[in-house]
């Protein structure tokens, strides 16, 4: 079931998109050759217990994972797709970062991820980022009233397809509300007037995944957590919290 939100709601789940902003501004700036995956999951709780914000994150733990999720952020690294468990890891030079985090304020939920290099970026990985970023832009650019989840679907796809990536097959976007996942799901690639009607106050989570050789194949690492692409080639991954309104879209998870 897609719950509408009010207006006021919808402001309110802004204050939440807010703090998961200012956490992941806080996670890359801390982000340095050297730098612990962990240290950087406790840069982001410092942001959210500042705000007093709860994590959506923490102890999340779905049928399909053998143990709850043990951080605030998810720090997926070079083939890591999304789902990345903080850890002893130390940043090196020319590493990609993808990080994924969510806030829960006043009964809201707040979802985004950004993808970065450290240190001397390769020019495949800065395309490849580059290209995420692009492919968010347009499913948010269809994000409007009286297109369909179709429309947002294609409109990432054919930002993917067309550079020459590949889109993990069944991960995407969703709705998000009083809980992190809620309907409808929002594909990463689809036909254009298929789907589920926008309607003012559906708020989605629009979150392109891309796999740099164009493979579509990934598997889940020996922690239960991590997607990691099947021919450890690097990936990408996008994502902000998207209110569907009649004014147009409205991103509530920017600074």
């Amino acid at each position: 079931m897609v719950e509408i939100k009010t207006d006021a709601s919808l402001d309110a789940m802004r204050a939440a998109g807010r703090v998961v902003a200012q956490a992941l501004t806080a996670v890359r700036e801390a982000a340095a050759v050297g730098s612990t995956l962990r240290a950087l999951d406790e840069t982001a709780r410092a942001v959210l217990r500042e705000a007093g914000a709860g994590s959506p994150f923490l102890d999340y733990h779905p049928d399909w994972a053998p143990t709850p999720f043990p951080a605030v952020i998810c720090t997926s690294v070079n083939d890591a797709i999304v789902h990345g468990v903080p850890d002893g890891y130390r940043l090196h030079d020319g590493d990609l970062v993808s990080i994924d985090c969510g806030a829960a304020l006043d009964g809201w939920v707040g979802d985004a991820a950004i993808s970065f290099t450290v240190g001397r970026a390769r020019p495949d990985d800065v395309r490849l980022i580059d290209t995420a970023n692009e492919a968010l832009e347009a499913g948010i650019a269809a994000a409007v009233v009286g297109n369909r989840i179709g429309d947002i679907a294609h409109a990432i796809g054919r930002v993917c397809r067309g550079a020459g990536y590949g889109i993990p097959d069944g991960f995407g976007g969703h709705g998000v509300g009083r809980t992190m996942h809620e309907d409808p799901g929002v594909p990463n690639e689809g036909r254009p007037g298929r789907g589920m009607p926008l309607r003012h106050g559906m708020v989605l989570a629009i979150e392109p995944m891309l796999i740099g050789s164009g493979t579509d194949q990934h598997f889940t690492a020996h922690d239960g957590w991590t997607i990691r692409t099947l021919d450890s080639s690097r990936a990408s991954h996008a994502e902000h919290t998207v209110a569907i309104t009649d004014e147009g879209p409205r991103i509530l998870t920017a600074l």
